[in-house]
This record gives structure tokens, C-alpha cells and sequence, in this order.
């Protein structure tokens, strides 16, 4: 449950926007495209969101299906454009991002008395993520959709902080603490996490999550690799090294990933070795969607990994 737009991503790598001279059309929004890494792995996968009664709209209803994913709780809003996005690509790390969701994203208009709690509370899976906080009636929507989980496993928030989305870091850390409670795995980097409870050290953070009664606490360390603490003991996997060549889509690979392993019954670090290679494999490609790796392909690229930093205590913070 969360965004989607149209990701309209530059050919030409290494100059600004001002100098692109083509683009590539991709589904995109961040839970959108964790739905659709999912599906590459066999999932069944529906995604709650809402788009624009035009072409792009259109456009993204034919995606999803062609990549597998439910679009039956994909909804128009009248008078509301689709989101697009743009990039710029400058690899290794420099990735801005342009976002057009103005006046205001369809995928914001979500309302709670539309949701299908029945589906959402019996799903093997439920996803939301921090940017469905951040207005009205979408923040009632999420807050709801996960009350009626009732902490079932596996209830994921995506930390997912966008400043332009929010009127200040101290906003959306309000909101989350009011989610956290009802998710039992919390997923973000270290900024996230700082946003989400003031903690940017990983134990601390993961921690400092734990408080709120996440059960898995991922916290993503950049070229650090990412700690999964379990509220016993922490995994550390060190990063998979790839030629970057666009970084945007790492995380939402990694979180199909993430719910594919979890679903599997995987051990912790089988789950972080997994998903830690799918987003390696999307930042090695230029785009989201399109780009989102087989489990064929993430064995392959994990036969050569590197092994874990190992485990670490709980008590070691």
C-alpha cells in the first residue's frame, strides 16, 4: 500500500536534465515496485494505490498486470494527474530526484472505508510505507489498514522519509511512532531511522524500533552493507560490490526480497544475504521495475558474495 507514478528515467548518463535528450518510460513508487519484485519470485502480489484518470494512469494498470502484480485495488481519481518522476544519473551516488505530485498525488486520496480490510488482514504480507502518513485521508487509510492486521506477521513499514513530502523531520516522526505499534518489521536506512525514533547509530536505532514492538528491525547501512536485529541478536551482511549504475531502485528490490524470505521461512541472514543481492543487481541497471531480478539471478550473483560481518548481541549497545 503506497505510491505510484511514472518514473521517466534519462538515456544519457552523467549530465543534468538540461542536456537529456531522451527518457525511458518505467511503472514506478516505492511500493509499487516492492510489489512488483516480489512477483518476479513467484508471489502473488496486489498492490493498494490510487492514479490519475489519464494515459499515464492507463499506462500503469497495463504494467502492473504485465509484470504480475494484482491491480484490482488500483483506483482513478478525478481531476488529479499521475505522479511522474524524473532522475538524473550521476554514478556512482548522485541520483537526484524530481518529483511532480502536484496539487496533490492520487495515491494520497486513499480512504479508509474503500479498503478491503478482509484482504489486507489475511494477506501473508502487508507492506505500507511512511509516505501514506503523510496526508490526509491516505494517513487514516494506513493507520487503519494496519490496526486491522492486529500485528499479524508479516506487517512491514518502510521507513521510507521524503523530506519534500513532509512539512518537517519532527511531522513525520509523529506519525510513524503512531504506526510502529502495529508492524512487526520496520525497514530503513540510517536516515529513516533517525526520522523514525531519533537513533542514527544501527544498534541504537534497531533498538530504539524494538521499543515500538517491531519484532525485525533492517537497518540499511549503505556501503556498509545492512543489520537485521531479531530483539536477540544482530546479523551484519556486508554489501555485494557491483558497477553502480542507477541506486534509485535498490531498496524496493530489496524489499521484494525481503518479503519473499520472509514468506520462505528463511533464517535472518539467508533473508539480508538475499535481499542485500537484489538491490546490488537493481543498482547495477538503469531502471526500477524493469529491472528487478529472478531468484535465478540473485543466486547467481550470490555465489560469489561476501560473508557476513556475523553476528553481534543484543546487549553490545
Amino acid at each position: 500500500m503506497g505510491r505510484i507514478g511514472v518514473d521517466l528515467y534519462p538515456q544519457q548518463v552523467g549530465v543534468g536534465l538540461d542536456e537529456v535528450e531522451s527518457f525511458g518510460k518505467y511503472l514506478g513508487g516505492s511500493a509499487s515496485n516492492v510489489a512488483v519484485a516480489a512477483a518476479r519470485y513467484g508471489r502473488r502480489t496486489a498492490v493498494i494505490t490510487r492514479t490519475g484518470e489519464d494515459p499515464f494512469g492507463t499506462f500503469l494498470h497495463a504494467a502492473l498486470r504485465g509484470y504480475g502484480v494484482d491491480d484490482r485495488y488500483v483506483t482513478s481519481v478525478k481531476n488529479l494527474p499521475t505522479p511522474v518522476t524524473f532522475c538524473e544519473i550521476f554514478p556512482p551516488d548522485d541520483f537526484p530526484l524530481y518529483f511532480y505530485r502536484l496539487p496533490k498525488a492520487p495515491d494520497l486520496e486513499i480512504y479508509r472505508e474503500e479498503l478491503d480490510t478482509d484482504a489486507i488482514r489475511e494477506a501473508g504480507v502487508f507492506w505500507a510505507t511512511v509516505t501514506g502518513l503523510s496526508e490526509e485521508p491516505s494517513r487514516t487509510a494506513t493507520l487503519a489498514a494496519l490496526e486491522a492486521r492486529a500485528r499479524k506477521d508479516i506487517t512491514v513499514l518502510d521507513l521510507d522519509y521524503r523530506p519534500m513530502f513532509w512539512p518537517s523531520r519532527e511531522e513525520a516522526r509523529r506519525w510513524v511512532q503512531q504506526a510502529l505499534p502495529h508492524v512487526t518489521v520496520a525497514v530503513g536506512n540510517l536516515d529513516e531511522c533517525e526520522t523514525a525514533v531519533g537513533e542514527r547509530e544501527p544498534l541504537a536505532a534497531a533498538q530504539a524500533l524494538h521499543g515500538f514492538g517491531v519484532k525485525l528491525a533492517v537497518v540499511k547501512q549503505g556501503p556498509k552493507g545492512v543489520l537485521a536485529h531479531d530483539g536477540t541478536a544482530a546479523i551484519e551482511v556486508l554489501p555485494v560490490p557491483v558497477t553502480v549504475m542507477n541506486g534509485l531502485g535498490a531498496g524496493d528490490a530489496f524489499g521484494g526480497a525481503l518479503c519473499h524470505g520472509l514468506l520462505a521461512g528463511w533464517d535472518v541472514e539467508r533473508v539480508m544475504r538475499f535481499a542485500n543481492a537484489a538491490g546490488a543487481i537493481v543498482a547495477s541497471r538503469l531502471a526500477c521495475s524493469d529491472a528487478m531480478p529472478t531468484a535465478a539471478e540473485v543466486d547467481g550473483l550470490l555465489a560469489g558474495e561476501p560473508k557476513t560481518g556475523g553476528p553481534r548481541e543484543a546487549t553490545s549497545a
